[in-house]
């Protein structure tokens, strides 16, 4: 918002601030010859990294040809100290919050160490349970007393970055998780406290592979479907046989595999069908849980880097458009694509979930404030979050009066709850 340039140069932030804020950009001296390494240097850290804890990637592919990331680097050597002490733009501040804004109360739940990064938040029977981002645990909390428990879990590749992705619930309250770098998924019985796992096979794990996103619609036909973020492919597991198959839904795309596009999100409808989000573009993709056929809708922006989302009980599927900074729903029977703009530039919206009242809401890793937008009308009330906050994987307990929400400070170690007053 406060530095110069347009909002192109800008938008090429929005993959930064995944592991860090921009101060260490700003405040930075490089020059555009230095960004060019230190871009190319930061592609080789996992996702999973943050600054107190960088993880190397094993495959370094993304890091590779540093000549390509000059445009950035050149971009950066502007807005930074290369040129001398003192930046030459102002500093805008978001404004105030005001009204309905204000009618919250927040509360952080810390957890023991700096490097827990609580990624996707979900309450199961009153407790928040966790996947560390960073870490091989799956934690929870009981808002009640604050007590925190972590369960342990494998590490299938030794060498490999560490921590777990999406989490979700089936029918019988056993969790999934996506185990990222460690080339699998896991179930974990909440009753016997026990972990279920299937990797991939030998000859199909790779040093790009990463599970990153898992179904839970398994009472339908056994099966859960995941992605393969290396190869952006997605993948289904026959729980019972444990036997994977591979799906290639963006050869469908216009060009291709040569594309330019990747696989972020991976929901299931009540069919067991799928729907995968590209990040790279606008597209949505479909595939037939019985046929295999892929179908793929666009959104109205181009460009719009569909992230996380999740399908209601009318199947309709609701994502984040992060760079389009927009929230928007797929009717997959009118199969058409409504969206509502957000009012603050630059939110960036990671994912979006609905509470009982009708409300929509999101947040992203910028602004550090909560969004709650009212679809019928488009009017939205944003909550100022008390402290930076990296905001991933969103949750609203409906069981409360009114709604919860609940999301956790990825690089803040704590679980956030915002409880509207109204």
């Amino acid at each position: 918002m406060s530095i110069p340039g347009t909002d192109d140069d800008k938008l090429q932030l929005i993959n930064c601030v995944s592991c860090h804020t921009l101060e260490r950009v700003v405040k930075s001296s490089h020059d555009a010859e230095e960004f060019v390494q230190v871009v190319a240097r930061m592609n080789g850290y996992a996702q999973v990294s943050q600054p107190i804890k960088p993880q190397r990637r094993v495959d370094l592919s993304r890091a590779a040809n540093p000549e390509r990331f000059r445009k950035v680097a050149e971009y950066l050597a502007t807005i930074n100290l290369s040129a001398g002490m003192k930046h030459e733009f102002e500093l805008k501040t978001l404004p105030r919050v005001k009204g309905r804004g204000t009618n919250v109360v927040i509360t952080e739940y810390d957890l023991p160490r700096a490097t827990i990064e609580p990624h996707d938040v979900i309450i199961v029977n009153g407790e928040a349970w966790y996947t560390n981002f960073g870490e091989q645990f799956l934690g929870k909390i009981d808002p009640k007393t604050g007590k925190h428990t972590e369960y342990a879990m494998p590490e299938l590749r030794k060498g490999f970055p560490t921590g777990n992705l999406d989490l979700g619930v089936d029918r019988d309250g056993n969790l999934f998780l996506g185990m990222m770098y460690q080339g699998g998924v896991a179930k974990f019985d909440r009753k016997t406290e026990k972990f279920q796992i299937w990797q991939l096979p030998p000859e199909r794990l790779r040093d790009d592979s990463q599970i990153n996103m898992v179904t839970n619609q398994a009472h339908v036909d056994g099966k859960v479907w995941m992605n393969d973020a290396g190869p952006s492919t997605l993948l289904r597991l026959d729980l019972a046989t444990g036997k994977f198959e591979e799906f290639d839904p963006l050869s469908m795309l216009p060009g291709g595999r040569q594309g330019g596009y990747s696989i972020y999100d991976v929901r299931a409808d009540s069919q067991n069908n799928v729907y995968v989000t590209d990040f790279q573009k606008n597209y949505v993709i479909k595939v037939d849980a019985k046929t295999g056929k892929f179908t793929a809708y666009q959104t109205g922006t181009p460009l719009s880097r569909n992230r996380r989302g999740r399908i209601d009980d009318q199947d309709r599927f609701w994502f984040a458009e992060y760079r389009g900074n927009k929230i928007a729903m797929l009717d997959t029977k009118e199969e058409k694509v409504q969206e509502w703009p957000l009012p603050t530039k630059f939110t960036s919206p990671y994912d979006v979930i609905w509470d009982k009242n009708g409300d929509l809401w999101t947040g992203g890793m910028t602004t550090d404030r909560v969004i709650r937008l009212d679809p019928k009308s488009g009017q939205v009330v944003e909550y100022p979050l008390p402290r930076d906050t990296n905001m991933r994987r969103m949750f609203v307990d409906n069981s409360t009066t009114p709604p919860t929400f609940w999301v956790g400070s990825n690089h803040g170690a704590s679980i956030v709850k915002v409880e509207p007053l109204d």
